[in-house]
């Protein structure tokens, strides 16, 4: 199996949509590799997890999934038929019974850290401010206008229920630690990755390194691209 015969679907964290993944769809799509960026509702973990195996639907043979952030506990629960390999950029990857948050919450946040609270219908959205400080920091000003402009809420739902059984425990995955990510601290990546037992390539990137440094993003879903084609 070569590595145009393995599909690529992208799945986008909270407070951003499939366009953060341009950089890293054109890089792939250059070499020939089929790529879907799924779109997620963010509305429950469940719903996203179904909007996921609607857009595995669409492609052909083996697949590898890859999250940002959140996205990192719904591609562990995508139905597996398929699914060869999983890549981590710098996503939440909660274990069975545990919540994202209580992974997210696992550390002391940085001190740049946004504070997050529901509004009053239990959604939550990152304060413009944060792009800047937390989110994007390594972003160029247009960029974080962006990201600012399309920025999508993520329901209290995605968060605050229990995993399932995660993919990670059965297939081969890899993860993206971003050293200076202010998001997700590092110290937790490294915790839920060494868990996992992923393979870890270590970057200074910030939180997004998909729009800041997508030549990583690129190297480590190329990695498990070519360890689909040969499985």
């Amino acid at each position: 199996m070569a590595m145009k015969d393995v599909s690529v679907v992208l799945a986008h964290g909270a407070w951003a949509d499939g366009s953060s993944w341009a950089r890293v769809i054109t890089a792939l799509e250059a070499e020939g590799v089929d790529v879907t960026a799924a779109p997620l509702p963010l509305t429950s973990l469940a719903d996203d997890v179904a909007a996921l195996n609607r857009s595995l639907d669409r492609t052909k043979g083996s697949i590898v999934l890859v999250g940002h952030a959140y996205a990192g506990a719904v591609i562990a629960l995508a139905r597996p038929e398929r699914v060869k390999a999983l890549v981590y950029v710098t996503a939440l990857a909660p274990d069975e019974g545990e919540k994202v948050a209580d992974v997210f919450y696992r550390a002391e946040p940085h001190p740049l850290a946004p504070k997050l609270a529901p509004d009053d219908h239990g959604w939550i959205w990152l304060p413009e401010a944060a792009f800047a400080t937390a989110f994007a920091q390594n972003a160029s000003a247009s960029d974080r206008a962006v990201l600012a402009a399309v920025q999508r809420p993520i329901s209290l739902n995605c968060i605050t229920v229990p995993a399932g059984r995660p993919l990670w425990k059965d297939i081969p995955s890899w993860f993206l630690v971003a050293g200076d990510d202010r998001m997700i601290v590092p110290e937790t990546q490294r915790f839920m990755a060494q868990r996992m037992k992923a393979t870890v390539k270590a970057h200074a990137v910030d939180h997004t390194p998909s729009i800041t440094a997508p030549t990583v993003v690129v190297d480590v879903i190329r990695d498990a691209i070519r360890s689909a084609a040969g499985s």
